[in-house]
């Protein structure tokens, strides 16, 4: 008879049965049936699976441990094969596959003992009643003396301890202190104790309170750059910078540090899900010594010492901070897609514009692009899309990144209003609470030039949302509330919009200009995306261009055709891989299908806007008024509402083809639409009409597009002023 060794009761063995659960054993066994559910076991870990972790138990045995019985996502452990674990066996299926499920002690002084389940055994055995040696564990209660001795024997042996950092001050209490130049590390747990999000390893120091002749000799470590950690792997360098994320895990705490060239985790250990550097927070700029580190194919840097800085050290890191972000991200000149006065004369406003989401990419904040849904806004947006890919793809590992970091949301219309921007808030604000993605870039096209916006822009400034703009204009109240805007005029009435066509640039000649700066390796997608822009005749430089990367100008027609048509429908999706299709399908693919699929749609493209603009044309109303004449077409009567063209398109076709006509207006239920080769300020054609017109409600909706909301009950009213007015601009 023996007795358990926790309460002293007389059992058949070492550990009773209520005691079981509190001891972790060693398993001797060869077979999947010799292990006892419900222990506790130390194991090491044998690899990765989309599902779960595999664990050795012992040398011949191997359970899994499902992802779903992990305290952290799968994707976040930073253990390596080899490491140590500690799990419980849950079951034994009958084709020897064995169930496993997580510890929170991760380390053996964490259990109330440690026993040997040998199955050649009638019981279990105590360390000192087996032949074979075990695998001690270090704790921070081992006397300098046998520190001392495990060192002497660490050739012989496959242990590891895990480094705790701790000041002087508070290393009886187990806490991390902060700004403390002088401080002593402290062997604390095995390398399984930072199990979880991260691991931390170490060797244990011994105290050197009584050698300080030698600790004064200890050189400093090197000052590294995070961008420059890989070639110090298995060294111990200082790293400056702020503290971006912590976190704490079952193991050690985590903080995300970042410089002006990257960022990198350091792991921080006191014992097992124990906060270390409590009063270090995100914001914090600190001075970390440690050991780099590579884990699961990241970089890692083990904390030993941890600095945190007073005010005016961190105002001046955090200025080395920003002025280092700027300079790598920034490009140094600009060279224009093409020989384009107006693109060139924006080269400042497009070196920030570029600066701005290169920046981003390197903070790890998402790139949202919003634009609007047109041919414009999708070949802008598509270009901005197309340069921000690669740099996400070689920054990020996981497979969906680039659905994480770069997003393209088309908007009805080319104002950003407050419903469009509580979707983003709401979105940004579930990421951050969820997932932990940072706050994103916003970059508008061909959308969000005009004051209109102004309400949406205000919303996401509530929460510091960074945003850009790349349009054909770009108002001043807009200039002032965004990051950067790239856009060749301030005056919403100097762009032409009467036939689809603008004077100067088009948002995607800007936008694929940017693109090209952004990713230098993509210029060649982007050469033809400019003249595909143009409804009206495509600048011979950007058509020369086009037909130089292969797109002819019957190719280039085709698809500004299909992009328009399949812009309208499923409007509000990104249709990410039928716009790839569309825009690049002819450069990627030699499949005959995907290469005349632009021929395809833009086929119904011409046959539907043909039949709608034929009925239109039947039923446009011609006014006199004055000594103009000007066309009137009720939309609400005479179009399709749910198909396409939408009214925007069908108008623009329609004034194309009637040259006799001072404007048209296309009137709608409740909104108007006015075309016209003059210049029309539509706040103006608003502020007139409402001068004749009581209890109308009238607003401008877009000085853009030329749009105009009002009551319906005013309707017919309204026109007639509207009119007037528009006979008075002329």
């Amino acid at each position: 008879m023996g007795s358990c060794i926790i309460c002293g009761t007389s059992v058949e063995g070492h550990i009773c049965d209520i005691h079981e659960e509190d001891a972790v054993f060693e398993f001797r066994g060869s077979t999947p049936d010799e292990l006892t559910p419900g222990r506790y076991y130390r194991g090491t870990v044998d690899g990765f699976a989309e599902f779960g972790v595999f664990v050795d138990i012992g040398d011949s045995v191997t359970g899994l441990l499902h992802e779903s019985e992990l305290d952290s996502r799968l994707e976040s452990l930073s253990w390596q094969p080899g490491d140590t674990v500690y799990v419980r066996v849950t079951n034994v299926r009958d084709n020897g596959n064995v169930d496993l499920s997580w510890s929170i002690r991760q380390a053996d002084d964490e259990f109330r003992g440690v026993l040997i389940d040998d199955p050649d055994e009638d019981h279990e055995l105590l360390p000192e009643e087996t032949d074979e040696p075990i695998d001690e564990q270090s704790t921070p209660d081992e006397s300098p003396e046998s520190t001392e001795s495990e060192s002497t024997d660490s050739k012989q042996t496959d242990a590891t301890t895990t480094g705790a950092v701790r000041t002087r001050e508070d290393s009886q209490t187990g806490g991390g202190a902060v700004g403390l130049e002088e401080s002593e590390s402290a062997s604390a747990a095995d390398e399984s104790a930072s199990a979880g999000s991260a691991d931390v390893e170490g060797t244990a120091d011994e105290d050197v309170e009584d050698e300080p002749a030698e600790a004064e000799r200890t050189p400093e470590p090197p000052s590294v750059d995070v961008g420059d950690l890989e070639g110090w792997i298995g060294d111990t360098v200082r790293i400056t910078g702020e503290i971006v994320d912590a976190r704490q895990t079952s193991g050690p705490t985590v903080f995300e540090l970042r410089d002006g060239t990257g960022s990198v985790d350091c792991a921080a250990f006191v014992e097992a899900g124990v906060r270390a550097y409590p009063s270090v927070e995100e914001g914090a700029v600190v001075e970390i010594d440690g050991e780099v580190r590579e884990r699961r194919g990241e970089l890692q840097v083990e904390t030993e010492e941890l600095e945190l800085f007073d005010e005016d050290k961190r105002e001046a890191v955090l200025e080395e901070i920003e002025a280092t972000l700027s300079e790598r991200a920034r490009p140094d000149e600009i060279d224009p897609l093409v020989a384009d006065e107006a693109v060139a004369a924006e080269s400042e406003s497009i070196r920030d514009v570029v600066g701005e989401i290169r920046r981003a990419v390197l903070e790890d904040r998402p790139v949202i692009v919003r634009h609007s849904a047109t041919t414009d806004g999708y070949v802008g947006g598509a270009a901005i899309e197309r340069a921000v890919l690669p740099l996400v793809r070689d920054r990020h590992d996981r497979r969906d990144a680039e659905y994480h970091y770069i997003d393209r949301r088309p908007i009805e219309g080319d104002v950003y209003g407050l419903d469009d921007a509580t979707t983003d808030v709401t979105r940004m604000l579930g990421d951050r609470e969820r997932h932990d993605e940072n706050l994103p870039l916003l970059v508008f096209v061909a959308a969000g030039g005009t004051e209109e916006s102004l309400d949406g822009f205000e919303l996401l400034d509530v929460y510091d949302a960074s945003k850009v703009v790349i349009d054909t204009v770009a108002e001043s109240t807009i200039v002032d509330t965004v990051d950067a805007a790239l856009a060749p005029k301030a005056d919403a009435t100097s762009v032409a919009i009467a036939d689809g066509t603008t004077r100067g640039p088009t948002a995607s000649a800007l936008a694929a200009t940017v693109g090209a700066h952004v990713e230098e390796d993509v210029r060649p997608d982007l050469a033809h995306l400019p003249a595909v822009s143009y409804w009206g005749e495509v600048p011979e430089a950007y058509a020369a261009a086009a037909a130089e990367a292969g797109y002819d100008g019957t190719a280039v027609s085709e698809i500004r055709e299909a992009v328009a048509l399949e812009a309208y429908y499923q409007s509000y999706e990104d249709k990410r891989e039928l716009v790839t299709d569309l825009l690049f399908g002819g450069r990627e693919t030699t499949d005959a299908d995907v290469r005349g699929l632009a021929s395809h749609v833009s086929e119904q493209f011409r046959e539907k806007l043909d039949v709608a603009v034929e009925t239109a044309q039947e039923n446009l109303d011609r006014r006199s008024v004055g000594d103009e004449t000007i066309g009137v077409l009720d939309i609400d009567r005479f179009t399709h509402t749910y198909d396409f063209p939408p009214a925007t398109l069908l108008l623009d076709e329609l004034y194309r083809r009637s040259d006799d006509l001072t404007a048209i207006v296309g009137v709608d239920e409740d909104e108007l639409h006015v075309r016209s080769g003059h210049e029309l300020d539509v706040r103006e054609l608003v502020d007139a009409a409402d001068e004749t017109v009581e209890g109308a409600d009238l607003e401008p909706l877009s000085t853009r597009s030329h749009r105009i909301e009002f009551l319906a009950g005013q309707r017919s009213t309204v026109v007639d002023a509207v009119l007037d007015a528009i006979v008075d601009s002329v």
